[in-house]
Order: structure tokens, then C-alpha cells, then sequence
């Protein structure tokens, strides 16, 4: 470890709020345990997971927060407990110094990322650092929600809010690859051919039609098997006009605000399932996480998941508030990434 630097540039917040908040600041290196996996860090991906611990959403551990959940990179040190090198699961994912990697930890938006190991993803040769940062989580996000949240099927019918975003691309492009019909909302006509390009059936422009009719005429009145909000308050209670019985809602995300409070009984009407899952949780283990970053990046490889980079932002304090405004203001598709390697 002796020829790793005593300090780290960083993203980091002293107290939640608005953009403004963020800034660029030189810490100290963090503590690396045992267990853990030290990276030189090539990209960070921006995520509105990031916007919700910057607001207080969700809750930091403690101030300064360093910010940023999604990071690729170079190995420059590998864990020391032996207990972790002799691990059948990481032993498995071939994990060297100089190896490429991403990974999913918060606080990981600077130059070095010390992670532990189960929170790092095996990177294939053929992929480069940048489509990793860009891919990973969105990636990750898709494909364990369409197997864990709700099965999607060849011949369902599904419902994607915010279809031109990055992750909305993705459910696209798997949806498609299953063999589903997919029904997305979006803002624009410059997003609506965006999603058409990537598979969409059918793109409502919702500022001017009237969603849920559009769905229903669509499904000849059934409504949709599976609807994938990332969208949250605005969106939530129409979700229960075009769903269909027995039909299943995921919510993914809260673009607009947290869902308020309901009342369960809604479900009763069509015995509806809602889901309000976290990615986390389906790759909580090892094994998990092994499993769905093997099958992400192998499907990105075959380019069954099209990774498309909206924008490359600098690694500064400007750069970093810029990507998180871009995100938040409707303004993007695809996915916005950080360039650390060049700053």
C-alpha cells in the first residue's frame, strides 16, 4: 500500500441541498480494510440516486459525504484478508492489479475508490472502462428488475415512464430482446424517436396526450401487464387506471418526489402488485452480484443492451453540478458519465 498517495480529490458535500452544496475538495486517503479493493478511478457515472442523497432523501452516514454511487476503473490493490482471496466467488471473478473493474459504493466520485471487494464488478477485456461507468448500475437495474420485480415475458405488454432516459432505454432494449410489447411516456418528439429507435411500440408524448387513455386504447381496454415508473409522485396514481388485473407495478424511481402515502386497499380493485425495490438488494450477496454483472456486461458485449453516453462531464465542481442539473431538469437521454481519469 505504500505507493498509493496520502490524499484523494474528491465530490463531496458538507450538509444537504441543491447543487450548490457540491464541491471539489482534497481529502485524506480513506482507510482500506482487509477486505477490501483499492481503484484508480477512470469514470463515474451520475445517477439520481446521487440527487437524492445530495437533497437528504436519503440519509449519509455521516458529513462530509463523498458523493456517487457508480465508478470503473483500474485495480492498484487487491484485499489482504485471506479468508476473501480464498473465496470461491472471488476467486471467480479473476480480480489483479491492473484489471479492469466497476464499481457500486457510495462515496466513490474521486480519483481512488476503496471498496469492498463484494461491492466490485469483474470488467471483460472487451469493454472499456467508460461503457462500464455508464453501464452498471442502469444495467444491473434492468436486468434483475425484469427477473426479480416482475418476470417479463415473451408477449407481456409493459408500460415504461421516462422511456428515453438512460434506464428507460435499457428496459427498451431488454423488453424487446424478450420478445414484450413496450408503451413508453416521455417528453419530446426528439426523445419519443430516440425510444422508437430503440425498440419502442408506442411512445406517448404525456405533456399532450392524455396518458392513461393512450394505454388503454393501446390494450383494447385490458391496460398493460407490468409498468416501470421511475417517474414516482406525478406519475403513481394513474398507474392504477392502466394497469392490468393482476397486473404488476414497479416503482423504480421518484424523478418527481417520493410516492406520498397510500392506502393498501388500492391493491384490492385488480389484486395488484406493487414492488418498490432497490438493485442492492438483488445483488446483496456475492454470488448475486456475480451473477448479474457477468450477465450485464456479456449482454452489452453482444449489444443486446446498448449503452448510449449522453454527455461526458469534466471531473470539477462545475462539471459535477452541471451533470446533476442536466439530470434533473428532463434535459438528458441516455446516460451522463464523469471523466476522472483527466483531471
Amino acid at each position: 500500500m505504500s505507493s498509493l498517495p496520502s490524499t484523494i480529490d474528491a465530490i463531496t458535500i458538507q450538509k444537504n441541498g441543491g447543487p450548490e452544496v457540491l464541491e471539489k475538495t482534497t481529502i485524506p486517503f480513506p482507510k482500506v480494510n482487509p477486505g477490501d479493493i483499492v481503484i484508480k478511478v477512470d469514470y463515474a457515472g451520475v445517477n439520481f440516486i446521487d440527487t437524492y442523497y445530495r437533497e437528504g432523501l436519503y440519509k449519509y452516514p455521516s458529513f462530509p459525504g463523498i458523493i456517487g454511487k457508480e465508478t470503473s476503473g483500474t485495480i492498484v490493490a487487491l484485499p489482504t484478508d485471506e479468508t476473501v482471496l480464498n473465496n470461491e466467488t472471488y476467486k471467480k471473478n479473476g480480480f489483479k492489479v491492473g484489471g479492469k473493474v466497476a464499481a457500486d459504493c457510495l462515496g466513490t466520485h474521486s480519483t481512488y475508490a476503496v471498496v469492498p471487494w463484494k461491492a466490485v464488478y469483474h470488467v471483460p477485456d472487451v469493454l472499456d472502462t467508460r461503457v462500464a461507468a455508464a453501464g452498471l448500475l442502469q444495467g444491473i437495474t434492468a436486468v434483475s428488475f425484469f427477473e426479480e420485480a416482475y418476470q417479463v415475458k415473451k408477449g407481456d405488454t409493459i408500460l415504461v415512464h421516462t422511456v428515453a432516459g438512460g434506464l428507460g432505454l435499457l428496459f427498451t432494449q431488454l423488453a424487446k430482446h424478450i420478445g414484450a410489447t413496450v408503451i413508453g411516456t416521455t417528453s419530446t418528439l426528439e426523445k419519443k424517436a430516440l425510444a422508437e429507435n430503440n425498440g419502442a411500440d408506442h411512445v406517448i408524448l404525456y405533456r399532450s396526450e392524455d396518458t392513461v387513455a393512450r394505454v388503454l386504447e393501446l390494450t383494447n381496454g385490458e391496460g398493460v401487464d407490468a409498468v416501470f415508473d421511475g417517474v414516482g409522485k406525478d406519475t403513481f396514481d394513474n398507474n392504477f387506471k392502466l394497469i392490468k388485473r393482476k397486473g404488476t407495478i414497479v416503482s423504480v424511481g421518484n424523478a418527481s418526489g417520493a410516492v406520498a402515502p397510500f392506502q393498501v386497499l388500492r391493491l384490492v380493485e385488480k389484486n395488484v402488485k406493487l414492488l418498490r425495490p432497490t438493485m442492492s438488494n438483488y445483488v446483496y450477496t456475492p454470488e448475486e452480484a456475480q451473477y448479474y454483472g457477468q450477465k450485464v456486461f456479456d449482454y452489452i458485449h453482444k449489444g443486446i443492451l446498448k449503452i448510449q453516453i449522453f454527455k461526458e462531464y469534466p471531473f470539477t465542481e462545475e462539471g459535477v453540478k452541471e451533470a446533476q442539473q442536466d439530470l434533473t431538469t428532463g434535459k438528458t437521454t441516455g446516460k451522463l458519465i464523469i471523466n476522472v481519469k483527466d483531471y
